[in-house]
């Protein structure tokens, strides 16, 4: 199967489940930290600079954002998590949000959690982890910023990632630059390998 990643529409921002599209199509769920880059890595996978708003503030995205790519899937940009300037009852409201999307077995594909690859996962990482884990469903870990450290702590620090979000060998951890490209072709492989299997 092939994918015009070009062919990429904004379809709608969901504030509540009953919002979020309920037809055939697999869905590929976007979750990082709010300053992680996330929108950078959707905006470099599709090619495209802007499509997936930049925040010029992190935490801006409290709905849940459907693309849908050429078709025949969507990738879907979920609340970036992990501001400390959002209320109280805003992030109350996001994680009752994120709790009922996650209950909802209909909807996840493939989750891709997206974190920074110079720094040990926070906590709010390992949470989104193992909510990933507990849906039962297949995710991949994109380690972003690679072209923002030195060679030698690629290894090191991939090896952290996994350690510290207890991730088993099936789960791939893609050494990822939003700025530069690298890593693109791998993480859509894997997407592509997921959509093919859905459609079976």
């Amino acid at each position: 199967m092939k994918l015009n990643t070009q062919k990429a529409e904004f379809i709608r921002s969901a504030a509540k489940m009953a919002d979020c599209p309920r037809d055939t199509l697999p869905q590929i769920a976007f979750a990082g930290r709010s300053n992680v880059g996330k929108s950078s890595v959707i905006n470099r996978l599709l090619g495209r600079k802007n499509f997936a708003r930049v925040g010029s503030a992190p935490g801006k995205t409290t709905h849940i954002n459907y693309f849908r790519i050429d078709g025949k899937v969507y990738f879907v940009d979920l609340p970036g998590y992990g501001y400390a300037k959002v209320s109280k009852q805003e992030r109350a409201r996001w994680g009752k949000l994120i709790e009922q999307w996650f209950a909802d077995a209909d909807l996840l594909t493939l989750g891709v959690l997206i974190v920074d690859l110079r720094h040990k996962p926070t906590e709010d990482d390992c949470v989104m982890a193992q909510w990933f884990k507990n849906s039962g469903k297949p995710f991949v870990v994109v380690a972003n910023k690679h072209d923002k450290i030195k060679k030698s702590e690629w290894e090191p620090n991939l090896a952290r990632i996994r350690e510290t979000l207890e991730l088993d060998e099936q789960t791939p951890v893609i050494s990822f630059s939003a700025e530069k490209g690298l890593g693109r072709e791998d993480l859509l492989g894997v997407i592509l390998d997921h959509i093919q299997d859905e459609a079976g």
